[in-house]
């Protein structure tokens, strides 16, 4: 494999399982050295260490608590301080809890936006002046699917979708200095079952039914171990760490199986205007013909009456 990162020095957070570990394989086989941050296995991280290792490239595993801003601060001085340097951050870290959104306690809400929003937040914040002071360097975020509205996620979802208007504005911010910020949306399935999995399980088919006019390549179809390992994922993130992505900057990336796509950014569909400002009886006259015509509720469920039963 070329060694395209050859010199680089990498830190992927949450890299001691799924696709952190496999990201972080894939990066040292590109010939970058590794830095992977974990939360609670060492026996699992200190494998991936071994692992990276033999591959020839140098590497560490650190333990950090990443909704923890003293400890992502100590985190990257470590990183550096090891390395030597840091070229590449990959937020890949997360934490959530599966709830219905009127049971969602505060707590399952805090722990989903503080390792998936305010934590990637921290590690970028810390990064930045080793990536701007050098003239150069490289995010890569992992959002989610999710954040296309996922039952069961709300604070997983507002989470993820809050990486991605993250991504935009560090690449805005950030662009001018060298540094280049983007984000994925992947979908891999571990062999395993997870205990969130088994917590969202009563809702697939909300979820095939709402999601489906939404996304038709919603991660809920036709997806196994076998067709979408972490593996499959990996490739992209390297990628856009690479020169051969110099010109992609702040965008966005569904990368599930097989098939990768470059996700459209949000603009106007159709617009209206009246001089003067709108009233409700213009906007009766002429929002169901010019702004919203053929749209439809698609999240009623009238044809399901057992999903419709709320259960306090």
């Amino acid at each position: 494999m070329s060694k395209v990162l050859k010199g680089k020095v990498a830190l992927v957070t949450g890299g001691s399982r799924g696709i952190g570990a496999a990201t972080a394989r894939a990066l040292a086989d590109s010939g970058a050295d590794v830095a992977i941050s974990y939360a609670a296995s060492t026996d699992k991280a200190n494998a991936i260490v071994k692992e990276l290792e033999a591959k020839g490239v140098k590497a560490a595993a650190f333990k950090a608590d990443q909704a923890d801003a003293a400890a992502v601060t100590k985190l990257v001085k470590d990183v550096a301080a090891k390395f030597g340097r840091l070229d590449i951050l990959v937020n890949n870290a997360t934490s959530a809890r599966a709830n219905d959104l009127w049971r969602m306690t505060e707590e399952e809400w805090d722990l989903a936006i503080d390792v998936n929003l305010k934590g990637y937040f921290a590690m970028i914040r810390e990064a930045t002046p080793h990536l701007a002071g050098q003239g150069s360097g490289v995010i890569v975020n992992t959002s989610s699917g999710s954040g296309f509205g996922h039952p069961s996620a709300v604070a997983y979802s507002a989470a993820k979708e809050g990486v991605v208007g993250l991504t935009r504005t560090v690449a805005r911010e950030l662009g001018r200095f060298g540094v280049r910020c983007n984000a994925i949306r992947p979908l891999a399935i571990g062999k395993s079952t997870s205990e969130y999995a088994t917590a969202t399980s009563k809702w697939a088919d909300v979820m095939a039914i709402t999601m489906a006019p939404r996304d038709t390549a919603a991660p809920y179809e036709q997806a196994t171990p076998e067709s979408h390992p972490p593996a499959k994922i990996a490739p992209m993130v390297v990628w856009l760490c690479t020169d051969a992505a110099s010109g992609v900057n702040g965008r966005t990336f569904h990368v599930r199986g097989d098939t990768y796509a470059l996700l459209s950014e949000p603009g106007p569909e159709r617009v209206i205007v009246r001089e003067g400002g709108w009233t409700l009886d213009a906007l009766d006259e002429v929002a169901p013909v010019e702004l919203v015509a053929g749209l439809e509720n698609h999240y009623r469920l009238d044809d399901r009456p057992d999903l419709q039963v709320f259960e306090p």
